[in-house]
């Protein structure tokens, strides 16, 4: 504990010899008690002369490893404090004086709820200071029971075995996936057939647990959960109005909180057991292992209900998506191999049948043969073929049995780990949200005559009002700022295509499609990036504004403002492609222009389509090769830097210690924080978003997610066990509003794909014209169905091409789209072919959903939540739990009955003596009936102690003379 009186600060001599064993630097320097939590702080060092009369003293209490001399004595001689070394360390930042005074009152409360604190031994004042907080078994029991924490007890029970072919299957199964399990001692017991009963601790039925030892009865994320619920509920109301560790963190006094890493995650010795880091290390956290399974179970141990939960939310996922890899690659390839018979690609290919093509630009483009644009015409048919609406309607499926799956996967979760009937957790309020509450009241009380009225004060909606019209604003505005952008490349298409067909060169004319859509989709795929970094600080900034009660408030209001922002800003741009481009363009004649001199960018011949494939692909793989893995590899690292960099700067002097021999708070405080799960999911759900929402454009997507996946698993195992501080253990149901995300993706994705199948595609155009209007009733003479006549004299002036490379008078070209010609009474209107296929277009739409939709609410439907082993389970432990309550009341009455018939029984022994030499004067005085000679032996006195005890009793109360005890002894 610090003292802060007479300018002298108690640092308790504690810090472990550097040489001793690695296991014991997660000790106090008794090598007993274990580290559960570290409190950091560090001290500025004002900028003044030394020596000065208020300069501070340092007292350094010795604990036997440094010899005190004869002038180091206590010099008010008091036999409670040991002697110390008293060690100038110069002034200190006039701030500090109120933040030690804040943290000594916070470390004696901690003390007074029954942690355990120690101090370095001979920190440097003006450095850092670590502050070790460890929970004894009374601390530990005491929060377990207020916590309502799940323990396993003594009663087990066996599980049921599977027989017959179930079994047979079962143990096939079994076999084909060991090679891909992990080594992880602790699964084996944990698919072990017998299952331990679990019930929330309690103090009361301490000898209905499994307690070997009561240091490691909880684990060591237990212990640092239950030592966090006590720093966050830890108040300090003498020096200042505050709550928890938290707000302190926030206001300055501590700079970091943490509970510590099971030692290194580098094996120290060959004989010597592996910790539960070293385990996650070599059989999670190793690229080596990206087939194997994960050990979520060892995750959740270790860090934690909320992080085990993602990693299996994650699995799932990545599992999932091996099916639908699969169900992508056989559509591609079925658009490979069916492109040679394609009748519309061929037609487009073929030279024979010569169809001009009207201008892509004005002036500088010349007229065109349709057929060369066959490579295109052949590439589109790889994504938009027959296969393609199957497979859209297989993922909208594949959405619903994945949101399925995971329901059953969480419930089974929550069951093994002990979560079922987990009760919200009341939290605590946020530091603003206190420090404003705090204001209020104090703007209150100024206005109010009575100063001791309570304060019941909370923040209202007008308080909120000016952050609510905040958020508003600021995201219409980044919605703008998004759109702009996409508009701005869109210009940059637009001019960039025009000056390249002004150019003399032929070979720069013949790649100004390609050109274009290749750099306009990096151009958006780095705009996408910084965009994304800028709109991650503003939901937070502007979540801040709302000022939420507590952190599920906050992280919640803060997912919602990101995911919106951040979907916004991935999608615009293959919105755009997918739904408005080309689709404003005009036709010959009567172009849509911008700024009055640049055309409206069109499709390309072989539809938007392929170049939406394009623009998904490379954003898709873009954002997973750059954002999530360059990034996330290399942000933290140069955060490191950064910060080994400052701590030289802050400390130029200190020498640095050999990280062997450094402790484990020093080694886990130069890793990174943890800053939660929201950036992980972030990318993983706008990664969803690709893989189903335009799945019909792009069947490869699934395959590159997995693959992205396989590697995201590792590198995310590697940075959590490896590369950042532990993270605070924080128990969960379920992944929370994420869920909610999915859902409504899955049912987005089925509107979104109808759209692309029935607007973008040509897929409904080839069934109108197969049905309605081929002769033959196959795809011949499509093309020629889809190109309508243009006359060239109706061009408006300056316009029409300057030169013409075609050798031949035009007077007639063709250009995409359903209008009737010009020789028709109502020249360049829609035809009947536009309104037949736009009314095919919206009843596909209105078909596709609503079976797709059936088919999801089936699966939902024959597909139950809850596994039936599991329910089975359940109502077994529910029946055995109430059986060992009734044995265990039914044991206490019977040891009662038994002590009190055992008490009782001495007492009768010991009255019937008494009663015996009370009762030989009565014999001499009053005769009785002799009992028959039949009648046992006990039956005669049996009344008679009943009698002399009731009449000793009498005796001893009332002192009545020998008449009256002979009269109640004869009644």
């Amino acid at each position: 504990m610090l003292q802060a009186s007479d300018n002298k600060i108690h640092v308790a001599n504690n810090l472990m010899d550097m040489d001793q064993d690695p296991r014991k630097r997660l000790y106090f320097s008794d090598g007993r008690r274990k580290v559960d939590y570290v409190l950091f702080y560090h001290s500025r060092k004002r900028s003044s002369v030394r020596g000065s009369p208020s300069q501070h003293r340092l007292s350094i209490i010795s604990n036997g490893s440094y010899p005190l001399g004869v002038d180091e004595k206590d010099p008010e001689g008091g036999k409670g404090e040991p002697a110390g070394v008293v060690l100038d360390i110069g002034p200190t930042d006039p701030g500090d004086g109120e933040k030690i005074m804040i943290r000594e009152e916070f470390e004696g409360n901690l003390k007074d709820a029954g942690l355990e604190i120690e101090h370095d031994k001979e920190t440097n004042f003006h450095g850092d200071a670590f502050i070790r907080l460890h929970a004894p078994w009374q601390v530990l029991s005491r929060e377990a029971e207020f916590l309502k924490i799940k323990v396993p007890t003594k009663k087990s029970y066996e599980l049921r075995e599977d027989t017959g072919l179930v079994a047979t299957m079962n143990e096939v199964w079994r076999k084909i996936n060991q090679p891909f399990q992990p080594k992880v001692p602790h699964q084996e017991q944990e698919h072990s057939r017998t299952k331990f009963l679990s019930h929330c601790f309690s103090r009361d039925k301490l000898h209905l647990y499994n307690i070997k030892s009561k240091d490691t009865f909880f684990d060591n994320a237990t212990r640092s959960r239950i030592v966090y619920e006590i720093l966050r509920r830890t108040a300090c109301t003498r020096t200042c109005q505050t709550m928890g560790i938290t707000t302190l963190i926030a206001n300055g006094v501590y700079d970091s909180a943490f509970p510590l890493h099971d030692g290194d995650f580098r094996p120290t010795g060959q004989n010597e057991v592996k910790n539960d880091r070293q385990l996650l290390h070599d059989e999670w956290a190793r690229y080596g292992a990206f087939y194997k399974y994960q050990p979520v179970d060892l995750i959740r141990r270790y860090f934690g209900e909320k992080i085990g939960l993602y990693f299996a939310w994650l699995g799932l996922y990545t599992q999932l998506l091996i099916p639908a890899s699969v169900v992508g690659i056989i559509v591609f390839f079925y658009g490979w191999a069916t492109v040679e018979t394609n009748v519309p690609s061929q037609e487009m290919c073929d030279e024979n049948q010569n169809f001009t093509m009207c201008p892509l630009c004005d002036r500088a483009c010349d007229f065109w043969h349709l057929s060369t644009a066959c490579g295109t015409a052949r590439a589109s048919h790889l994504f938009d073929n027959p296969a393609t609406v199957f497979f859209a309607i297989f993922m909208s499926l594949w959405a619903a049995m994945f949101l399925e799956h995971w329901k059953r996967i969480q419930i089974s979760l929550n069951y093994s780990w002990d979560l079922t009937g987990m009760e919200e957790e009341e939290e605590h309020p946020r530091p603003k949200y206190e420090t404003l509450l705090l204001q209020k009241r104090q703007r209150k009380m100024k206005n109010t005559k009575n100063k001791n009225e309570p304060g019941n004060e909370k923040l209202t909606w007008r308080d909120r009002l000016p952050g609510y019209l905040i958020n508003i604003s600021s995201i219409l505005f980044m919605f703008g700022v998004t759109c702009s952008a996409v508009f701005s490349v869109i210009i940059y298409r637009i001019t960039i295509s025009a000056l390249m067909a002004m150019s003399p060169d032929p070979e720069v004319k013949s790649n100004v499609r390609v050109t274009v859509t290749a750099t306009a989709v990096i151009i958006n795929l780095v705009v996408i990036l910084i965009l994304d970094e800028i709109y991650g600080m503003v939901a937070a900034w502007l979540t801040e504004l709302e000022i939420p009660k507590t952190e599920t408030n906050f992280e919640e209001r803060l997912i919602l403002k990101a995911f919106l922002l951040k979907f916004m800003n991935a999608y615009a741009p293959i919105f755009y492609v997918a739904f408005f481009k080309g689709r404003f363009a005009g036709r010959p004649g009567d172009y849509v222009y911008v700024f009055n001199d640049y055309r409206m960018e069109e499709c390309a011949p072989g539809g938007c389509l392929i170049e939406l494939c394009i623009q998904l692909s490379i954003i898709m793989l873009g954002k997973q090769l750059i954002q999530n893995n360059i990034f996330e590899i290399g942000i933290p690292k140069l955060k490191k830097l950064c910060r080994t960099l400052k701590d030289k700067e802050r400390g130029p002097k200190e020498v640095v210690e050999q990280p062997s021999r450094r402790q484990q708070w020093h080694l886990d405080y130069d890793l990174e924080p943890f800053e939660g799960l929201t950036p992980e999911y972030m990318e993983m759900i706008i990664q969803f978003g690709f893989v189903s929402l335009f799945v019909a454009s792009f069947p490869l997507a699934p395959l590159f997610a997995l693959l992205n996946n396989v590697i995201e698993i590792r590198l995310d195992a590697k940075k959590f066990v490896t590369e950042l501080r532990r993270p605070d253990s924080i128990r969960a149901k379920d992944i929370g509003i994420w869920y909610n995300i999915l859902s409504g993706l899955g049912k987005f994705s089925v509107i979104i794909n109808a759209f692309v199948i029935a607007f973008t595609s040509d897929f409904i155009p080839r069934l109108v014209y197969q049905y309605m209007y081929s002769e033959t009733g196959t795809m011949h003479g499509f093309i020629n169905h889809t190109l309508s006549y243009f006359n060239v004299s109706n061009f408006k002036a300056g316009t029409v091409p300057s030169v013409s490379g075609l050798n031949k008078d035009i007077t007639l070209c063709r250009y995409k789209d359903y209008r009737e010609p010009p020789w028709s009474s109502e020249p360049y209107q829609f035809s009947k072919q536009y309104w037949s296929v736009l009314a095919a277009r919206l009843c596909f739409v209105i078909l596709f959903q609503n079976l797709v939709i059936a088919m999801s609410m089936l699966v939902a439907w024959v597909i139950p939540d809850v596994p039936k082993n599991i329910s089975e389970q359940l109502k077994k432990e529910k029946t055995l739990l109430v059986d060992v309550f009734l044995n265990e009341e039914k044991e206490k009455l019977q040891l009662i009955q038994s002590l009190f018939s055992k008490d009782l029984t001495q007492e009768q022994q010991e009255e019937l003596q008494i009663s015996d030499q009370t009762s030989l004067p009565l014999q001499q005085t009053q005769t009785r009936p002799v009992p028959p000679a039949h009648a046992p032996a006990s039956t005669a006195p049996r009344s008679r102690p009943r009698a002399a005890s009731f009449s000793q009793f009498t005796r001893q109360m009332s002192m009545s003379p020998r008449s009256d005890i002979t009269h109640h002894t004869a009644v």
